[in-house]
């Protein structure tokens, strides 16, 4: 392909649209075939290409939803790929809030993972008890975990975990997918081993779970791993805080460009740069920022 693409040249890349035919991995890289990374974006705001470039290869990560006290862990940011045309202007989703924020480039678009009891948008994971997102190349999301069956179920968002009340039933597991779902909080407060869901990992990583056991043993959930997709390098999640006869975060979900991080006491861990989720807690950790990749 002619490294600087113009309008209106028949290119089979520009024209074949779906993902996976425009990704090679050499060595422990994956990147677009025959194209540098040239800009990372971080903030909303002016795009600057030269004026020879028509087509560039975008990659946005939505902003990873937060963790909250009712639901449990947030989802991952959605991730979305391809060819557009070069625009001057960017839009960067940030972490946290009812859902993550969207990222655009051009037509490329990620949404936001969804907090706890709220769905993810366009690719984003689900938080606890809440459905994944279909995704900007029409991959069904996950569905949310029920009683019986209570980890959330894998699409391109996972679906995020089920909360248990009951004693002996361990809150679900977020789904994973392109973007992990939310782990669940465990809400028993009776004695026994409680454990909040896990959250799902992908590209980007749900946040973990966490535990109201004031009178037993808690286990708060593990944030879920992403994925470097720069280098091919796992990203991981947080931990979620233990102990016994007290609250406990989940731990915060990796994004593409960052670990996740720890719990601390009763706050869920953040989420990691690129779109990972923050972990459920009576104060729930923030979601990772989202961002743009731009090759040409």
């Amino acid at each position: 392909m002619n490294k600087h693409l113009k309008q209106g040249e028949v290119s089979s890349q520009v024209s074949s649209w779906f993902p996976s035919s425009n990704f090679v991995t050499t060595g422990s890289s994956i990147t677009p075939y025959g194209l540098q990374l040239r800009q990372t974006l971080l903030s909303t705001g002016t795009v600057r290409i030269p004026s020879d470039i028509n087509w560039v290869y975008a990659i946005a990560v939505g902003g990873g939803a937060s963790g909250s006290a009712v639901g449990g862990g947030g989802g991952g940011g959605g991730v979305a790929w391809g060819w557009t045309i070069a625009t001057p202007s960017c839009v960067i989703g940030a972490g946290g809030g009812g859902t993550g924020g969207y990222t655009r480039y051009g037509n490329v678009i990620a949404g936001g993972g969804g907090g706890g009891n709220a769905t993810g948008v366009l690719g984003g994971g689900g938080g606890g008890n809440a459905a994944g997102a279909t995704n900007y190349w029409g991959v069904p999301g996950g569905i949310a975990g029920v009683l019986g069956t209570v980890d959330g179920k894998p699409g391109s968002g996972g679906g995020g975990g089920y909360t248990s009340a009951l004693a002996g039933v361990n809150s679900g597991n977020g789904g994973n997918g392109i973007s992990g779902g939310g782990g669940a909080n465990n809400n028993y407060t009776g004695a026994g081993i409680n454990n909040g869901g896990y959250g799902g990992s992908g590209l980007t990583g749900g946040g973990g779970g966490g535990v109201y056991a004031t009178t037993g043993t808690r286990n708060s959930g593990v944030g879920g791993n992403g994925l470097n997709i720069l280098t091919g390098a796992i990203t991981t999640g947080g931990i979620g805080t233990t102990g016994i006869n007290a609250n406990g975060g989940g731990g915060g979900g990796a994004g593409i460009a960052g670990n996740g991080f720890n719990a601390s006491g009763t706050t869920g861990g953040a989420g990691g740069l690129g779109g990972g989720g923050g972990g459920g807690g009576a104060t729930g950790g923030a979601g990772g920022n989202g961002l743009i990749y731009l090759f040409y």
